[in-house]
């Protein structure tokens, strides 16, 4: 029996959704209006020309660039000198992707970073005295000598200091999401996490939950080809880490990470997002880590040449500079905002070298809140 035209109709429908994977439905919801550009004309490239960013932020924008990796200079310099207790992790050659994303928020946003998102920390309004004193475990650091990096917070100023443990900040975002939803708050956060750091269960666990309540969460991931020494392609199976977000039912971005100017941007429509209450996103900026590790590493991983090609063909400050002369926004500022930068390193990097070390009681405070729980010292025997 043939079967009827309504029959044909259903059938041919079904075929139809059959072709529409759900892998197909969620690729239309990654973004990659603001991701990596190629150069048409063998140029180093510039940044992105679409912008709602005003000639006075540009500036600004290039002013926190310059004053992470100049920081970050800094830190190595002291490092050699035995001055930092600790390693030192840079993030030579990624700064555009913490400085543009947090320059899209609101003051009231928190953020979480990692160890390689110095400049999202700078741009909350944490001052380089805290980071050198930080990093030199002085009395007058943010933790008065207790932890080291940027292991400390802000609550005041939307900093929420990470941990080591890899991934496990987007978990505790979500809680401070959560909690400003109870408090009526209208705020966003964004948690960093690496693209080795995305494959551990605290990343889905903490994700997954921020989608299901709609959390107004920003997870940035900062695809920089290598987690410690391994690289990205023998640590996950997909291409692009913005397909990870169909499994939470999410939008995506692919952003160049080394172009200040789009990792802004998408972070702005992002936020904007979120904020209307319909809940978390993921950015994935395509970057490139060009020291190792810590300074400890030495990089014997990697191809040779390739550090070389992105310093000269990718570099975020010397394409944002670019950007700036083309446009005609800067001319001699550039100079003046570098030198003013340097002035203020260098009366920072004094102050905290002038700081004084911990007493070694100290330790004890502010572990715990003292006014609950009481310092705890180990019982004298002998006297």
């Amino acid at each position: 029996m043939e079967p009827n035209k309504t029959e044909t109709r259903d059938a041919t429908r079904d075929k139809r959704r059959r072709r529409r994977t759900p892998r197909s439905r969620f690729q239309m919801r990654i973004s990659t209006k603001y991701g990596p550009r190629k150069s048409t004309n063998g140029e180093p490239l510039t940044c992105t020309s679409e912008t709602t960013l005003k000639p006075e932020q540009l500036l600004e924008l290039y002013r926190y660039l310059k004053l992470t990796r100049l920081v970050e200079e800094r830190l190595v310099n002291l490092y050699r000198q035995t001055k930092v207790v600790g390693g030192v992790f840079r993030s030579l050659g990624q700064e555009a992707t913490a400085v543009g994303t947090a320059y899209a928020l609101q003051p009231h946003d928190f953020i979480t970073p990692l160890i390689r998102d110095l400049g999202a920390v700078l741009v909350k309004g944490i001052k380089p005295r805290e980071i050198f004193a930080q990093y030199m475990a002085k009395a007058w650091g943010p933790s008065g000598g207790r932890d080291l990096n940027i292991h400390f917070g802000d609550m005041d100023k939307g900093f929420i200091g990470p941990i080591s443990h890899l991934g496990d900040m987007i978990p505790v975002m979500t809680g401070i999401l959560l909690g400003a939803r109870f408090q009526n708050k209208k705020l966003v956060a964004v948690a960093y996490i690496g693209d080795g750091g995305m494959s551990t269960g605290a990343f889905h666990e903490g994700l997954n939950f921020a989608a299901v309540q709609k959390l107004p969460l920003i997870v940035v991931a900062e695809h920089n080809q290598y987690a410690y020494s391994t690289p990205t392609s023998l640590q996950t199976a997909v291409k692009d880490l913005a397909e990870k977000a169909a499994g939470y039912g999410i939008p995506a971005y692919i952003v160049d990470g080394n172009d200040v100017i789009a990792c802004y941007e998408a972070t702005r429509l992002a936020a904007d997002y979120a904020r209307r209450g319909n809940g978390a996103v993921l950015i994935e900026a395509k970057t490139y880590r060009r020291k190792g590790h810590a300074e400890h590493d030495d990089q014997r991983y990697v191809a040779a040449g390739e550090i070389e090609w992105w310093e000269k063909n990718n570099d975020p400050v010397d394409r944002f500079e670019k950007y700036l002369l083309q446009t005609g926004v800067a001319k001699e500022q550039l100079d003046e905002i570098t030198a003013a930068v340097m002035r203020e390193i260098d009366e920072d990097c004094a102050w905290a070298e002038s700081s004084p070390l911990p007493e070694p009681e100290q330790a004890a405070y502010n572990v715990f809140d003292n006014s609950i729980v009481r310092p705890a010292f180990r019982p004298r025997i002998l006297d």
